[in-house]
């Protein structure tokens, strides 16, 4: 009679790999959010005061306004 294993025959390396991949995974989400939100500051300073009056924002709030989630405002 034969049996076979049913475990990974390396789980520490598994497990290894999964938390490389994870921490990937990770860093190119956070490049992606960076990019992102330095799209949005560009568009911002490229508008006109009037503009960003409009939207009930100052040329020195920008940066604060783009990132207000992570400041916590």
């Amino acid at each position: 009679m034969a049996y076979t294993a049913t475990t990974p025959a390396y789980p520490r390396l598994l497990t290894k790999l999964d938390a490389l991949r994870a921490t990937f995974a990770k860093a190119f989400d956070a490049l992606i959010e960076a990019r992102s939100r330095r799209n949005e500051i560009e568009r911002l300073q490229k508008m006109s005061d009037t503009q960003l009056a409009r939207l009930g924002l100052t040329r020195d709030g920008i940066v604060q306004h783009v990132f207000r989630d992570h400041l916590g405002l």
